[in-house]
């Protein structure tokens, strides 16, 4: 789970900057592992935070744990995301949903594997 609060519709970023090291220096197959962003804002800019944490987990071929809106709770002060009550249901829907993925990832893979892996093609778009 990777939180943030929001500045001028991003995450905040030190956060990207270790996110962006962290995906991409790692050797460890992070496929099947579950993730989840959470982004907590005043007002506005949340989806494209929320859109923007999610791509490190799509990327590296990790399902994403949702709610039952954007992972995302409104505050501006400390103490007040608490008081956020759709917010604060949002959380705790993930919580459950997250749960219920990563058991319902290990029945799977216990039963069937993981999937198969195709061998990367990597291309640049000029052909």
């Amino acid at each position: 789970v990777v939180g943030s609060p929001v500045y001028y519709a991003s995450a905040n970023a030190t956060l990207v900057a270790y996110l962006t090291r962290l995906f991409f220096s790692t050797g460890f197959d992070k496929t099947m592992k579950v993730g989840a962003s959470v982004v907590v804002a005043r007002r506005g800019g949340l989806s494209a935070t929320f859109d923007e944490l999610n791509k490190f987990f799509t990327i590296s071929g990790m399902p994403i744990a949702a709610s039952q809106y954007w992972n995302s709770v409104h505050g501006g002060a400390p103490g007040e995301a608490a008081q956020d009550i759709e917010g604060m249901q949002t959380m705790r829907t993930l919580a459950r949903n997250m749960t219920f993925l990563m058991k319902s990832i290990q029945l799977g893979k216990e039963k069937f594997g993981l999937p198969e892996k195709e061998s990367w093609q990597a291309t640049n778009f000029i052909r």
